[in-house]
């Protein structure tokens, strides 16, 4: 029985560089018959200019389990942490992210 686990065990390699992580405050989202497109991508304030710093391709199956386990795993932070408050005020982003400009 301990051989046929371990024969369903996957190990999955982590490297530094891909620990560290990507910082993203936009994703764009396309689609068509056959993929999922994710393009994560990080503004700055008062630059209009930003690039996409990390893309995932999906398969519609695995775009709808991400979009399973997403909501699984909000609705455990938000019973943990509090309801996560989305400000629907805003439509799209705005450039300056709200806050003053600062000036030197």
């Amino acid at each position: 029985m301990e051989e046929q686990q371990n024969d369903n065990q996957l190990n999955i390699e982590l490297s530094e560089e891909v620990a560290e992580g990507i910082y993203s405050n936009l994703a764009i989202i396309t689609h068509s018959n056959s993929e999922f497109v994710l393009d994560f991508i990080r503004i700055m304030p008062g630059v209009p200019k930003a690039r996409v710093k990390s893309r995932i391709i999906l398969t519609p199956e695995h775009a709808k389990r991400l979009l399973s386990a997403l909501a699984d795993n909000v609705e455990k932070f938000e019973a943990a942490n509090g309801r996560i408050k989305i400000q629907e005020e805003h439509i799209g982003f705005p450039m300056n992210f709200g806050g003053t400009v600062g000036q030197a």
